[in-house]
This record gives structure tokens, sequence and C-alpha cells, in this order.
């Protein structure tokens, strides 16, 4: 069993999983009951998760998943802050000094 796909959606992880089964590849989600546990755990480990059964299925199932839902694209490029700290572009706020981004609301 290999993990193809983890979301914080349940729904978005049922279409998934739907879309896959409709293609043939079995699968299982795995933490469906898992958000009470959220404070206690990570919230990123409590992330519904779905797994294929058959390994074979494993390019398929990221072929279709990427097809179906595509990455995130990047909003706003990198930035470097006066501090010297390279910060990704989502984020508005140095995490090393607190400094603004240099388009950043006012």
């Amino acid at each position: 069993m290999k993990k193809v796909y983890s979301t914080d959606d349940r729904v978005a992880a049922g279409h998934v999983q739907s879309i896959l089964e409709q293609q043939g590849i079995r699968c299982l989600m795995k933490n469906q009951s898992l958000s009470g546990a959220i404070g206690e755990l990570p919230p990123i480990e409590c992330w519904p998760e779905l797994w294929i059964i058959d390994d074979k299925d494993l390019d398929r199932a990221r072929e279709l998943i990427d097809a179906f839902i595509p990455p995130l694209e990047k909003t706003h490029a990198d930035w470097r802050c006066v501090c010297g700290e390279l910060i990704e572009g989502q984020f508005q706020t140095c995490w090393n000094c607190g400094g603004p981004a240099p388009d950043a609301p006012a």
C-alpha cells in the first residue's frame, strides 16, 4: 500500500477516492475519525489520507490526481527580508524578524 493523497478536506478526499475507484484503482481512506485528536496530535497527522491497495497502480493514481486536482500555483514571488532571510511568497511577514513583505498591505 502507498499513500497517494492527503488533505484537510474530507469531501475532497472522498472525491479523489471516487475518481480513483471509477478508474478501477482500489483505495482505502485512513484517518477519517481523527479530527478529535487535533491538539494532542499535529493537525496534518489527522488529515484524511488515501492509500492505494496495489502498488502497481501508483503511477496511474498520481496521474489521475494531478489531472483532476492541479497543484496550487504560487501567487507571490519569494522575497528577501531586510534582515537577509529568504521568505516564501505566500508569507507576508518574515519569520526571523517580523518584517513585512515589500508588497504587504500597510
